[in-house]
């Protein structure tokens, strides 16, 4: 009799997510080594439990990853974080972890109004499998354990899974923000070089390689305007101009002063020796 319960239970399919056969548009952002990589990809299937889908890289077992799916015809996508549960080739099937009402609300009306077709019989690696508890397993095999015994091992198991859900999320977000802050700081750094020093205009006029001159703006010919523009320029390593200010000049010439500005080119200023970030002036006379 037990062989044939243990049969039995062995036969009987697992508890699956009802999900629905949907072809949409998916991001998958993992964070490795801190450094987030998005793979694209598109979805084979959905429910509120999780998605299978067929991303273009390799995601591994247990692994926490960012998702955006694009329902159609929603306008914003569904942002969320899940856990790989299971992944064959580039088929995978992810877990949601912690949707919030309105995100299930969006799945839900989603399959309503879009007159889902609820899909069954699909193989494991692209399935959302659901995850038996400990007591649930002693029964399929045929032994009944007590009942404080049974509520013991769930408290038990809801504890460790909440302790460890916030160990993840802690360290998720904390590399998030680390690698954020990273980029912010670099690339404020990479906009706005500081000038190690100021060069006068007739100096830097010498080393000037590639000058654009501006044209003139259809807008100030009604009225003829002419003048000098007067620009603060902040010069580059390598040469290129890298920032840039208006000191003097009426504002409509100036605009096109800047467009021909960005495109000149000096030869890189030295002290002792090696190149540095310089700020000089340049004057752009225009006439009609």
């Amino acid at each position: 009799m037990a062989a044939e319960a243990q049969a039995h239970s062995q036969d009987q399919p697992r508890r699956r997510w009802l999900r629905y056969r949907v072809q949409a548009l998916l991001d998958v952002t993992v964070l490795r080594s801190g450094i987030p990589d998005t793979v694209p990809g598109r979805s084979v299937n959905l429910g509120e439990g999780g998605v299978g889908a067929v991303v273009a890289g390799e995601l591994l077992p247990g692994e926490t990853v960012g998702v955006e799916i694009w329902l159609p015809p929603a306008g914003e996508p569904l942002r969320t974080r899940a856990i790989v549960r299971n992944c064959d080739k580039l088929r995978s099937g992810m877990e949601f972890l912690g949707l919030s009402p309105v995100q299930l609300a969006t799945i839900r009306n989603w399959a309503t109004e879009t007159k889902a077709e609820p899909e069954t019989g699909v193989p494991p690696s692209i399935g959302i499998v659901g995850v038996k508890s400990a007591a649930n397993e002693g029964l399929d095999r045929g032994v009944r354990l007590p009942v404080p015994m049974r509520r013991q091992i769930l408290i038990f198991a809801l504890l460790a899974a909440a302790i460890l859900l916030s160990i993840f999320w802690w360290h998720w977000n904390r590399g998030w923000e680390e690698v954020e802050s990273s980029l912010h700081n670099n690339k404020k750094s990479l906009e706005t070089p500081h000038p190690q020093a100021h060069v006068a205009a007739d100096v830097m006029e010498k080393l000037v390689t590639h000058r654009v001159d501006p044209d003139y703006p259809a807008a100030a010919r009604p009225e003829k305007l002419q003048g000098v523009v007067v620009l603060d320029v902040v010069v580059g390593q390598d040469g290129s101009v890298v920032d840039m200010h208006v000191l003097d000049g009426p504002e409509i010439l100036a605009r096109a002063a800047m467009a021909a500005m960005r495109w000149w080119r000096f030869e890189p200023y030295r002290v002792d020796g090696r190149p540095v970030v310089v700020e000089t002036t340049v004057a752009i006379e225009f006439k009609p």
